[in-house]
């Protein structure tokens, strides 16, 4: 053909053939050659795509009203009739996407509901769909995630990710941006392969304002580098593993153990069972069991699972959601004891003389079936006195037994004399958009301490156990507290007016001591803060140095192996060791625990300060719409720049700046933890009452900034001298004054 076609022939052309759609495809149709030629086709090409007859997509034209041959669907949940559609990743037609009926052949696998697949694409007419699909591969219903905030333009926008780590922007297309703002934060995944340049990325969900609450855990997550988004390798393992069977597996079955868990859980992996010991030997003893999910039958040394929950070294928990150290398949379900459903499981059996002490004890690999999947509220509910239907048949034959248990280790526990703690956990109660409603307190029930101390005992039982084998396992150790701790907490206490005494090796009991001293008083949840600051943090090692904490020389983490990597290690210890399976401790496991302890102790604290900047963050937003109000609180910390107030409704804490408390210069005293007033003689302490105005309250970084209204229900008074720069003037007589107050402090402990 010497001459150019039509603009009509050039769009019969390509949907006659629709894999046929670059420039030179069309050149070589209408036989277009020679430069001059080329160069018209391209002009008119570029007024059909500017008139909005044809899209151009990587040097590819077609009509945009129409689907490309082989597009990338994403399919959706069958209809009422069985039948299975699909939708378009990328349609940038006017309108409502068309329809897409999946056609399958019995070769196909398996697909469900948000598999992505990449399939060929037949124009139907005449029916209700556009598009019959056939599948040419699954992709993946798993792709690259990202978070980060979106920058607009007009060719779509951009995705500058929030991750530090991550310094390559995302490139979204004009359909693919859900109308994102510029400036919102977005959630958005990969919808393309890598190429050269910047990678493509669609956007899944606008979160708003970077500020707002849905944003907050995810920020944390972000920061910390927390990872939230499991490989596709680690989903595929993990949706082929299969129910244990039964084998070797001792037939614990016929034993009524229950699950009591929070009423909101989603996994389940503990049960326990008390019962009175038959033994004539041990009158008014007990038996009590404890089985645990066998986790290390699914996730084994070496594999994709095992490394991802490695990587991960435990579970993160936020006020609006979970990242999870394995894949729901497993947490969720084959992993989770649910009530009347065969689990595999690691069980221990011990038994309590009448006094809570530990005899003996005795592990096997078991299947259980628990009877049912009771919650904290629901068993003290029943023990006292109001059972419901589902508490009811078991009350005295497992709940009772179970009190009966608890009630006993107290002994026990009395002369072990752990450390014995009074902090209330402050629990932050989310609306489904995900603003605070309100801050509680998380209610404590003696069904709470049950589950604890029966755990505690499981835990101990599986460090002697595998001290007795001789096996290598991960201790979790908790180191005294340091000699400069120690010496802030005594001197905390003494500014107080209580007392710790010194020249003695400490134990737990001299510290709960401390705290029956502030027991009852406006000072007790100061003692029991500064007390919980002055402990060590707890951590993972391959070598025993006791748990001061507990008040116990040998402990492991035997209870939690679907949230924490530790656990994991404890079983595996254990299957090794009684030859068990061929799943247990292998060498490189042996040789990498230390390594292994540090890393995990590492995601331990990570996971911790990313969950505290989360609650600070909320705490923070929660109180953004009372700045100005005036909170009652306690002061909760002193430093030459200011000082902290706890704030009583809430729990948040807030700082007071030094410069803003009254008119004249203070003095700060370290060892008495006080700042003193040069012209007033003001004293402010640690635990002082005080009411305080919200200043400030910034959700991005979970700070707020208070004003001293009153102290121990008196006005501030006023000072002398300008606010601020009287120190500069009267720093001599500030200290004369600081020094005299300092021998009246001296002389009062006296």
């Amino acid at each position: 053909m010497e001459q150019l076609p039509s603009k009509d022939q050039i769009q019969q052309w390509l949907a006659d053939n629709p894999t046929l759609t670059s420039k030179r495809d069309i050149a070589r149709a209408f036989g277009i050659k020679g430069s001059a030629l080329r160069i018209e086709l391209k002009r008119m090409l570029k007024e059909l795509e500017a008139d909005g007859t044809l899209v151009k997509k990587q040097r590819h034209y077609r009509d945009p009203d129409a689907l490309p041959p082989v597009s990338v669907l994403r399919v959706l949940a069958p209809d009422a009739d069985g039948d299975l559609f699909a939708e378009a990743m990328e349609w940038t037609g006017e309108g409502p996407a068309p329809r897409i009926l999946i056609i399958t052949k019995t070769s196909d696998p398996a697909m469900g509901e948000g598999d992505r697949i990449l399939a060929r694409l037949e124009p139907v007419g005449g029916k209700d769909h556009a598009y019959e699909a056939r599948l040419i591969r699954k992709i993946g219903a798993n792709p690259q995630k990202l978070l980060g905030i979106f920058r607009s333009s007009s060719e779509g926008g951009r995705i500058v990710p929030i991750d530090k780590k991550d310094d390559k922007e995302w490139r979204v297309l004009a359909e693919a941006t859900m109308d994102a703002r510029d400036g919102e934060l977005v959630e958005a995944e990969q919808s393309g392969p890598r190429r050269l340049g910047l990678p493509q990325a669609r956007i899944t969900a606008r979160l708003g304002d970077p500020t707002g609450p849905r944003a907050i855990s995810l920020i944390a997550i972000h920061q910390h580098g927390i990872p939230d988004q499991f490989p596709d390798k680690v989903v595929a393992e993990a949706e082929a593993q299969v129910a244990a069977k039964m084998g070797k597996r001792e037939d614990l079955r016929d034993l009524p153990l229950v699950t009591i868990d929070p009423v909101d859980a989603r996994d389940r992996d503990d049960a326990v069972l008390a019962m009175r010991d038959e033994d004539a030997a041990n009158p008014g003893g007990f038996v009590v069991w404890v089985a645990i999910a066998d986790v290390a039958h699914y996730v084994r040394p070496g594999s994709q699972l095992d490394r991802e929950a490695k990587k991960r070294g435990n579970s993160s928990y936020f006020p609006d959601r979970v990242v999870p150290m394995l894949p729901d398949v497993l947490s969720g379900d084959l992993c989770s004891l649910h009530e009347n459903v065969d689990r595999a499981c690691m069980a221990v059996r011990m038994v309590l003389d009448a006094h809570g002490r530990k005899l003996s004890h005795r592990f096997t690999r078991g299947m259980m079936r628990s009877v049912a999947s009771l919650n904290y509220a629901q068993v003290q509910s029943a023990v006292d006195g109001n059972p419901d239907a589902v508490t009811e048949p078991l009350l005295d034959s497992v709940l009772r037994p179970l009190y009966a248990a608890y009630q006993a280790t107290k002994t026990a526990r009395a002369e072990r004399q752990p450390l014995d703690l009074d902090l209330p956990e402050r629990k932050i109660v989310l609306s489904e958009a995900g603003e605070v409603l309100s801050v509680d307190f998380y209610e404590r029930f003696d069904a709470h301490k049950v589950i604890e101390e029966f755990m505690i005992l499981a835990n101990v039982a599986a460090a002697e156990e595998l001290n007795r084998l001789k096996s290598p396992l991960l201790f979790r150790v908790h180191e005294e507290p340091p000699p400069e701790k120690l010496e802030s907490l005594r001197e905390v206490a003494e500014a107080s007016g209580f007392t710790l005494a010194k020249g003695q090796v400490l134990k737990t009991a001299h510290l709960n001591r401390l705290l029956a001293q502030a027991m009852g008083t406006d000072f007790a949840e100061l003692m029991n803060m500064t007390t919980l600051r002055s402990m060590t943090q707890a951590y993972y090692s391959p070598d025993n140095f006791g748990h001061f904490g507990l008040a116990l020389r040998n402990y492991a983490h035997f209870t939690s192996p679907i949230r924490r990597y530790s656990d994991l290690i404890v079983h595996r210890a254990l299957i090794a060791s009684h030859k068990w399976g061929d799943d247990g401790l292998t060498p490189q496991d042996i040789e990498e625990l230390a390594e292994t302890a540090k890393h995990i102790s590492d995601t331990e604290r990570r996971s911790m300060v990313a969950e505290r900047d989360t609650n600070d963050r909320y705490l923070a937003a929660y109180l953004a719409d009372r700045v100005g109000a005036v909170f009652d609180g306690k002061v909760s910390g002193v430093q030459r720049f200011g000082l902290f107030v706890r704030l009583a409704e809430s729990g948040a804490d807030g700082l007071v700046p030094i410069r803003s408390v009254g008119r004249e210069f203070f003095h700060f005293d370290a060892e008495s933890q006080t700042l003193t007033g040069a012209d007033t003689g003001l004293t402010i302490g640690i635990g002082q009452r005080v009411k305080a105005r919200l200043k400030e309250a910034a959700p991005m970084t979970g700070g707020l900034i208070l004003e001293l209204v009153e102290i121990e229900d008196r006005a501030l008074p006023a000072g002398r001298g300008p606010r601020g720069k009287s120190a500069a003037r009267r720093p001599g007589k500030a200290a004369a004054k600081a020094k005299a107050i300092k021998r009246k402090v001296a002389r009062k402990r006296k």
